[in-house]
């Protein structure tokens, strides 16, 4: 069957997408601090499932206390989380929807003021005020993601994607600049990468075969090199122990910041490998119709939407239905934004974003 956006794709785990639209996970600040779901983030995400996204995904969910990236994150690191996960999965699910939490944990990108102590990194940086994780920490903080995962399975989602890219911890241990490690888990990428190889066989080791595993990983800043991030990705699609990769390109239709690999996009270099039973998403700046369909005429299995599912609740419903459907211009107003299902605190956090909200 040609791919359409309607056409549903099966993942190698058995479980099948109803169509080619994800909902990108985005932070949006409006859980409680102890990290326990909220009313408006159940709103915010069941509304998207809604209206038509085919896997819904939480915004990033921290695995450690310590891990929390911003006020008001999803939190998946207590037991003490699982009601309000329940109730999240189930909500997704009533509208068809794959329900997918995204494993987190912030690293040196952890605020001091929001977990009230000096956060952790794989080695020592001044100017972050981190410390180092000692070895133990490194197992333990595995451990703790892959607890999660156990969590989310018992919670009923439909699986997890774990959080690789972004300058979080995972790309934290991949990052060559930032890893200074001398032990197992720094110098070689090998060795880099240890720690999400590792996470994976746990994650799968510990859930039922019919449970989603995902990564995500992005490449460029934060000390990120295109060939070894697609070096990472293979291996990852080599160990047929995952079901999808989601790259995030910041811009599906950029070159590469590195001038020796200006030759194509940093789509195509990704197009390049060799993705066998894995399905993969890219996102970044997919904002109209016409933007999905030039992904998915690539090798792309599915398109990840941000900026157009805060403005859209029903994006993909709207691009099936009209191919050439273009997103409401920004600046939006407040109100609309709570039409569309935000609350007050992601509403307040969009302002951080030029020119997207109309004071």
């Amino acid at each position: 069957m040609p791919k359409t956006l309607k056409t549903p794709l099966t993942f190698n785990c058995g479980v099948t997408m109803l169509n080619r639209f994800m909902l990108a996970p985005m932070t949006n600040t409006q859980s409680h601090e102890d990290g326990t779901l909220s009313n408006d983030e159940y709103h915010w995400l069941t509304m998207r499932a809604k209206g038509g996204f085919g896997l819904t995904m939480t915004c990033a969910s921290h695995v450690q206390a310590i891990g929390k990236g911003f006020t008001g994150q999803l939190g998946i690191f207590s037991d003490a989380h699982i009601d309000g996960h329940k109730r999240l999965a189930a909500g997704i699910q009533k509208e068809g929807s794959l329900a997918v939490i995204q494993l987190h944990h912030a690293g040196m990108r952890s605020p001091e003021d929001v977990i009230g102590e000096q956060p952790v990194c794989p080695s020592e940086i001044e100017k972050h005020n981190t410390r180092a994780l000692t070895l133990e920490e490194v197992y333990t903080l595995r451990n703790d993601f892959i607890d999660a995962a156990i969590r989310a399975q018992k919670s009923g989602y439909d699986g997890v994607e774990i959080h690789g890219a972004h300058g979080y911890i995972l790309t934290q241990f991949l990052s060559a600049d930032i890893n200074k490690r001398t032990d197992i888990y720094g110098g070689s990428l090998e060795n880099r990468a240890r720690l999400i190889f590792e996470i994976v066989d746990g994650i799968r080791k510990a859930c039922r075969s019919q449970f989603l595993v995902g990564v995500r990983l992005s490449p460029e800043r934060f000390g990120m090199q295109l060939n070894e991030v697609k070096t990472v990705a293979q291996q990852l699609i080599d160990t047929n122990q995952i079901d999808f990769l989601d790259i995030s390109l910041w811009d599906v239709f950029k070159t590469p910041e590195d001038e020796t690999f200006q030759n194509k996009s940093l789509l195509s270099h990704f197009e390049e490998l060799d993705f066998k039973n894995v399905k993969w998403t890219v996102a970044g700046k997919i904002n109209s119709g016409a933007d999905v369909h030039k992904v998915l005429d690539t090798t792309v299995d599915f398109v990840s939407i941000g900026h157009s599912a805060i403005l859209h609740h029903d994006f993909p419903k709207q691009v099936m239905a009209n191919p050439n459907f273009e997103p409401t211009p920004t600046p939006v107003s407040k109100a609309y934004l709570k039409q569309e299902g935000l609350g007050v605190d992601f509403i307040t956090y969009m302002k951080r974003w030029d020119g997207f909200v109309r004071e």
